[in-house]
């Protein structure tokens, strides 16, 4: 896909603080990474990120002082006497910014009463211009907000924001199922007509994870796994890595997006782990278990990435992604992942020895060293679908991540856009 010129439009912008402000910014982000050139215009705002080109627009922020002395006649039911300059002062400006743009996204603009003036002048030039798409990214509807139904009154501009623009080359887009049903519903519009974006999270930023755990799951794409277990271990036979390596092959007929992360490197101590090493990737290539680039399940032998031991804070990372900890390990002599695994409140699948016992107690899923890989991912297979908060950690993670929904949603609405 070619560059696009791309423009975003809302009353404030980051680092203003608010719910659309945020979101607005994490797509200015995402599509800019993406290489795209992306401004966004609004009333109030700061540059917040390098790559991300910054317009003031005074007039539409919604607290501006004529636009709020504006809305308290319109909220009466009556037009205000500098209605229409207002609205030719805002499309004059967007006159001059908006003409370079392949695309203009307007963030509920179309849908809320905050600025009218601003919405009236957004049609008005959406209309003279049609070769340039528009997206109105509804939010929130305020035509369906019974708190806001004494502001809104029958006829213009109230209905600029119940009704379609059929006049102008536009996209609606929603945030939820439940957004496009009111939205269908008020417009009269095919609910097909209307693309559902949903809200996401930066996942790197909630779990506060280390560079390298970011840049290492960004390109890996491991939260789109699940399950995602945690084997912290040094590669030594005691071990037992071959085990978890064939235990996730038999998972992955019914998880096929499974991982296991192995984060050691080979034991300093034995010069023959570096073989136990080398047998385990050969294992693991040969179960078809080799991670593929931006796929997110298989096997990953950190020790191919870090020759090194990891830092105590990435592997803590782990910790935080995983959802599950599995050690089946021949013998110990105690058990620290146990303890951390504690800390951290996630399942443990170990193999039955008394160290393990003595540390996990009836709090661990616990398996036999001689049973067969198959039993092994089946156990943990029947745990794991039965804990509803695992299941719904993996539906956000899945779904709601802002790259997840960067690749799945945004993008195919940018490729819509016609460009040379």
């Amino acid at each position: 896909m070619k560059q696009l010129k791309i423009a975003l439009i809302h009353y404030a912008a980051p680092p203003i603080i608010g719910g659309v402000e945020s979101v607005m910014g994490q797509h200015a982000r995402l599509m800019a990474a993406d290489g795209h050139q992306v401004t966004i215009f609004a009333g109030r705002g700061a540059p917040f990120d390098e790559r991300v080109a910054w317009q003031e627009i005074p007039l539409l922020d919604s607290a501006h002082p004529r636009v709020l002395r504006a809305k308290k006649s319109l909220n009466k039911g009556k037009l205000p006497a500098d209605f229409n300059g207002l609205q030719a002062e805002i499309l004059q400006d967007l006159r001059q910014h908006l003409a370079p743009f392949d695309v203009i996204i307007a963030h509920n603009l179309c849908s809320l009463h905050k600025n009218l003036a601003a919405t009236a002048a957004l049609r008005q030039y959406a209309a003279e211009n049609p070769a340039q798409r528009l997206v109105l990214w509804h939010h929130d509807l305020a035509w369906c907000a019974p708190r806001y139904r004494a502001e809104l009154h029958p006829g213009w501009p109230w209905n600029l924001i119940a009704e379609d623009w059929p006049e102008t080359n536009r996209r609606h887009v929603v945030v939820s199922q439940f957004r496009r049903e009111e939205l269908s519903g008020l417009m009269g519009l095919p609910p097909e007509q209307i693309a559902v974006v949903p809200s996401g999270l930066e996942a790197a930023q909630f779990y506060k994870l280390h560079p390298f755990t970011a840049g290492f799951i960004q390109k890996s794409r491991l939260l789109e796994a699940w399950p995602i277990l945690l084997l912290p271990v040094r590669i030594t036979r005691r071990k037992n890595i071959e085990l978890a390596i064939e235990s996730l092959a038999a998972l992955k007929e019914q998880f096929p997006q499974a991982a296991l992360v192995i984060t050691g490197p080979p034991g300093a101590h034995n010069p023959a782990n570096q073989q136990y090493f080398e047998e385990l990737v050969r294992l693991r290539d040969g179960l078809g278990l080799r991670p593929q680039p931006g796929a997110g399940g298989g096997a990953y032998l950190m020790a191919e990435i870090e020759n090194d031991f990891l830092p105590n804070e990435v592997i803590y990372d782990f910790y935080r992604v995983a959802d599950a900890l599995f050690m089946p390990s021949h013998e110990e002599g105690f058990g620290i992942p146990i303890l951390e695994a504690g800390l951290e409140g996630m399942p443990i699948f170990c193999s039955d020895i008394l160290p393990f016992r003595e540390i996990a107690a009836e709090n661990a899923t616990y398996f036999q060293l001689n049973q067969p890989p198959a039993e092994v991912a089946a156990l943990m297979a029947g745990q794991l679908a039965r804990v509803p908060a695992l299941r719904h950690r993996a539906r956000v993670r899945q779904t709601y991540t802002w790259e997840g929904i960067y690749r799945a949603r945004i993008l195919p609405l940018l490729s819509e856009v016609p460009h040379e």
